[in-house]
């Protein structure tokens, strides 16, 4: 928000560049949807380097835009350097000093972006926030883009054969059933050893960051590949992070005649044991068949997560677990749950009461999560699920007797 407008800021390529990956049509046009959807353009220019021959071109095809163009010189880290910034006066354009390291210039800068916006309407509101935020992310060339484009209704993204054209996260707001929800496309992922370039080392972490921003993420599969050591290194982070997550093998008109959707669900489930509870939605996004089913499971997915048991129901689950399979002796004393209760959502953390924490196996706490799937409306999404010993006398001990029965 700048001052009494709402702004949609657009970070395009750069204007002129010959990419290595034969990219340069793609990002000239992504450049120009940009600028004929401005009302406002901003020529960021380096103060460091001065005026360049590319600059002066730039400065020429903005030159008969008919929406405002304010002239921005960054990198002008201190005052002493204004006088090297004045060189820009030759484009002509009244410019603006500022230096995104040093946080110098932005008030200036929004009053003069302010100045040129045109006037609010009034029955202009607050864009709403997103009521879901979804990434979706896999590893490179497996149609996350194409995906969010077909959402966007426009070509947001540049989707080419190159692999790993998405090189940042990307925010796209879209309508479903008069609701907002927010698509965040994801660079191509790629981890440890397999990090070639400083921008495949940036795209990971953009990726994680991207996993950790959302309510639900969508991991995506090519249909027409074998599940990769990515893709299991993804899934895995996505598991520590305790995120709802949704398999989606995208290109399935490809294989759809010839391979069957079971031998898709079961390569997934043998490969992602952990993550057994996880839904699958088979779907081809660039014509959009099955896509509005996977985001109405998505939504589901993020219902899930937020949901909230009370202690009185949650316990007579405990209960009953316990009294159809009761903890393993442990040092030849079965040990203790007295009770339960569900502390947080997103995700739903459960916190078990017990006489030791350390005698409750693994085997046993994965029995009682697939209790609390089975019987509560945790169905589908990560439970955490923590164990605190009792150290002292509590008002709840009368559970204690209805628990082990």
């Amino acid at each position: 928000e700048i001052h009494d407008h709402f702004v949609e800021l657009v970070d395009t390529g750069g204007m002129g560049i010959e990419d290595a990956d034969n990219l340069t049509e793609h990002v000239e046009e992504q450049i120009q949807v940009a600028v004929d959807s401005a009302q406002v353009v901003l020529f960021v220019v380096d103060c460091r380097t001065g005026p360049t021959p590319l600059d002066q071109e730039v400065a020429k095809r903005l030159r008969y835009l008919t929406v405002p163009v304010l002239l921005v010189v960054n990198k002008t880290d201190a005052p002493s350097m204004d006088s090297q910034a004045d060189e820009f006066y030759r484009f002509g354009r009244k410019l603006v000093r500022v230096s995104a390291m040093e946080n110098r210039g932005k008030a200036e800068l929004l009053d003069a972006i302010a100045e040129r916006l045109p006037e609010p309407s009034p029955g202009d509101e607050s864009p709403s926030n997103p009521v879901m935020k979804v990434a979706m992310v896999g590893r490179r060339n497996v149609g996350k883009s194409t995906l969010v484009n077909t959402l966007a209704k426009a070509e947001r993204m540049i989707v080419s054969e190159v692999p790993g054209t998405t090189r940042d996260s990307v925010d796209v707001r879209f309508e479903m059933d008069g609701q907002t929800l927010l698509a965040i496309d994801t660079p191509g992922f790629r981890r440890g050893k397999s990090i070639g370039t400083d921008v495949d080392f940036y795209s990971t972490h953009r990726a994680q960051r991207s996993i950790r921003r959302a309510d639900v993420v969508l991991m995506f599969f090519d249909a027409t590949q074998r599940i990769s050591k990515v893709d299991k290194q993804l899934v895995d982070y996505i598991s520590e992070q305790y995120k709802p997550c949704m398999f989606v093998v995208n290109k399935w008109d490809l294989l759809a005649a010839t391979m069957p959707t079971e031998k898709w669900v079961i390569y997934l489930h043998d490969t992602f044991r952990t993550m057994w509870y996880a839904p699958i939605a088979f779907i081809t996004g660039q014509t959009g068949k099955n896509v509005k089913a996977m985001l109405n499971h998505a939504r589901m997915l993020f219902k899930q997560s937020m949901h909230r048991v009370g202690t009185g129901r949650l316990n007579r689950e405990v209960r009953a677990a316990l009294e159809q399979n009761p903890p393993p002796l442990n040092r030849n004393r079965r040990p203790k749950i007295y009770y339960a209760t569900q502390v947080a959502s997103q995700p739903p953390t459960v916190v078990l009461f017990c006489s030791d924490p350390k005698a409750i196996s693994p085997q046993y706490q994965r029995y009682l999560l697939r209790v609390f799937r089975d019987k509560l409306e945790f169905g589908e999404v990560p439970i955490k699920l923590y164990l605190r010993r009792r150290t002292q006398e509590d008002p709840r001990d009368e559970i204690d007797g209805k628990l082990q029965g």
